[in-house]
C-alpha cells in the first residue's frame, strides 16, 4: 500500500496565494512519485482540519506560509495529533518567525546581522526612530509583506499617508545596508548553493518574488569565493541555531562597496521557503543536482513528529 500524504495549503495569512501556487506543484510531484495524496485547503476552522486529517495520513506536507502556518501553531496541532510533518518543529518555527528573537540567536552564534530596534506604531509616529536609512518590517510576516525602505523623511510622510499598519502593535526598524541580495538554501544540514537576486525594479518585494520576470536569479552567485563560503557556513549555522530541520533558506545582504570580499549580514531564516515555479529552493536544489520530485520526496521521507 502506498504511503499517504496530506498536503496542507492555503491558510488565511497574507501569503495564502503563495501557498496555493506551491502546493499544486508539490501535490503533482508526490502523486507522480506514487504517494496517496489528499489536499487540504486550510481555513480558520480547527474541527474541520482535524476531521480532514482523520484517519491520519502517514505524513503531512506543510505547504502553508505566514502566521499560523510557519510560526509553530500548525506544528503544535500536528504534534498533538501525533502526525509526522515536513519542515521545522514547533520551537524552531516560532523562533524563526519572531525576528528580534531570531536575531539574538544569530548574533549569539557569531553571525553578523544589521542593527535594529523594536518600536510601537505610536512611538514611530512620535518620531522615536533610528538613524536614516532604515527598513520597517513586521515582526512576524514573510514574503517581504509590510516591508518599507525609508531613506528620507519624505518616505516617512508618505508611509503615514498611504499605509494602514495591520501587522501588530510593534514594528522592527532595521538599519538599511546598501548591498546585493544573497540567499542560501539548507537541506538537512547541508547548504545547497548561493544565489544572488537582482530585482529588476526597486527591491525584492512580494511582486518581484512571484511575478514572472520580476527578478533575475544568478546561481552560483558571482561573488568572492571567501564570501561564497561564508554565506554557506552562516546559513548552516543559522539553521542549527534555530533548531531547524528539513529545508530552510537564509537571506543575506552583501556589502562589497569597499571591495571583495565584502561583508555579509544575515536578515532572516525562512523555515517554510516557497516552492512555486519562481522560488529559490527548487532552483538551488536543481543547481546541486536534485530535481524537484526528489526534493519533495526527501522532505516527506525525513518528516518528523517530536511528540
Amino acid at each position: 500500500m502506498n504511503a499517504s500524504v496530506a498536503v496542507l495549503a492555503g491558510g488565511w495569512s497574507s501569503e495564502r496565494e503563495v501557498s496555493l501556487m506551491g502546493s499544486n506543484k508539490i501535490t503533482a510531484a508526490l502523486r507522480e512519485a506514487g504517494y496517496d495524496v489528499r489536499e487540504i485547503d486550510v481555513r480558520r476552522d480547527l474541527p474541520a482540519l482535524v476531521e480532514a486529517l482523520t484517519p491520519p495520513p502517514d505524513v503531512v506536507y506543510n505547504a502553508l506560509h505566514g502566521p499560523y502556518g510557519e510560526d509553530g501553531c500548525i506544528q503544535g496541532i500536528l504534534e498533538c495529533l501525533g502526525v509526522r510533518y515536513t519542515h521545522s518543529g514547533v520551537l524552531a518555527s516560532a523562533l524563526a518567525m519572531d525576528k528580534p528573537v531570531a536575531k539574538h540567536l544569530f548574533k549569539t552564534a557569531g553571525i553578523p546581522c544589521p542593527d535594529h530596534r523594536i518600536v510601537t506604531r505610536a512611538e514611530f509616529d512620535s518620531g522615536d526612530r533610528i538613524e536614516l536609512p532604515y527598513v520597517i518590517k513586521p515582526l512576524n510576516e514573510g514574503s517581504s509583506i509590510g516591508v518599507h525602505i525609508i531613506r528620507t523623511e519624505e518616505d516617512v510622510a508618505a508611509l503615514g499617508e498611504n499605509e494602514i499598519w495591520t501587522y501588530g502593535r510593534r514594528m522592527m526598524l532595521e538599519s538599511f545596508i546598501d548591498g546585493r541580495e544573497i540567499t542560501v538554501s539548507v537541506m538537512g544540514e547541508e547548504a545547497l548553493g548561493v544565489t544572488e537576486i537582482r530585482a529588476l525594479q526597486g527591491f525584492y518585494d512580494y511582486e518581484a518574488k512571484y511575478t514572472e520576470g520580476g527578478a533575475e536569479h544568478l546561481v552560483p552567485a558571482p561573488i568572492h569565493a571567501d564570501a561564497y563560503s561564508a554565506a554557506m557556513d552562516y546559513a548552516v549555522r543559522a539553521h542549527k541555531a534555530l533548531g531547524c530541520r528539513g529545508v530552510s533558506r537564509a537571506d543575506f545582504v552583501y556589502d562589497d562597496h569597499a571591495g571583495e570580499p565584502g561583508d555579509l549580514f544575515l536578515l532572516e531564516v525562512n523555515t517554510q521557503p516557497g516552492m512555486t515555479p519562481l522560488s529559490l529552493v527548487p532552483e538551488q536544489a536543481a543547481y546541486a543536482g536534485i530535481e524537484f520530485g526528489e526534493l519533495v520526496r526527501w522532505m516527506v521521507e525525513n518528516a518528523l513528529c517530536d511528540g
